[in-house]
């Protein structure tokens, strides 16, 4: 079964939504971002998550001092990198799991994959000037035929009415949503309740 990450959780009323429908991952945003969070916030609101949900870190090009003393302060399970990290950068966490995120447009950009062996990659739209987030989608056959599929965390885009045939197509590890389920940039149960049941029916 695909598992489900609701990234970018900023208010307590976010916790307390994942606490009940239960997605496998919740993200928190360190990363320059709209939806970044503080140390201090990350670990009041790690405080109250249920014990099941397993959190990432979202961290672009930061320096490996300030990932560790976050990642361990927090008690991340995942450290998910969204910018210019090399295997030398990441060789640096063996302590915890890493998503690679790496930016996809065509075909062309799938040979970048290979540089990341044993680890997961999150594959994410490649939008200019952007580093993941952009709420685009990409053209998800070129995933089809890739022996990387059950590695693969799929971001970019995704929503309740788009899940089905994404995870179809490609049938990843784990699919990874943040604007898809807001209304006005908040996070909303009820689409966050229809993308779960989606993704899990899917």
């Amino acid at each position: 079964m695909t598992k489900v990450k609701i990234c970018g959780l900023t208010r307590y009323q976010d916790i307390k939504y994942v606490n009940e429908l239960k997605p496998e991952y919740i993200g928190f945003v360190f990363a320059k971002s709209k939806r970044q969070v503080t140390l201090v916030q990350a670990l009041e609101l790690r405080k109250n998550l249920n014990k099941e949900t397993k959190t990432v870190g979202v961290f672009v090009n930061e320096s490996i001092k300030t990932v560790k003393e976050i990642a361990f302060a927090v008690k991340l399970d995942v450290l998910q990198f969204h910018g210019n990290e090399d295997r030398e950068y990441i060789n640096n966490f063996n302590d915890f799991e890493v998503w690679k995120a790496l930016p996809v447009k065509n075909k062309n950009d799938l040979a970048q994959l290979d540089k990341f062996q044993n680890i997961r990659l999150l594959i994410d739209s490649k939008v200019e000037g952007a580093q993941g987030g952009s709420g685009k989608t990409f053209d998800w056959n070129i995933l089809k035929d890739s022996n990387l599929k059950h590695k693969i965390i799929l971001a970019g885009g995704l929503n309740c009415e788009n899940i089905a045939k994404a995870i179809g197509i490609i049938q990843p590890y784990a699919v990874d949503v943040s604007s898809g389920v807001e209304i006005n940039g908040i996070k909303d149960y009820q689409k966050m309740k229809e993308f779960i049941e989606k993704a899990r029916e899917a």
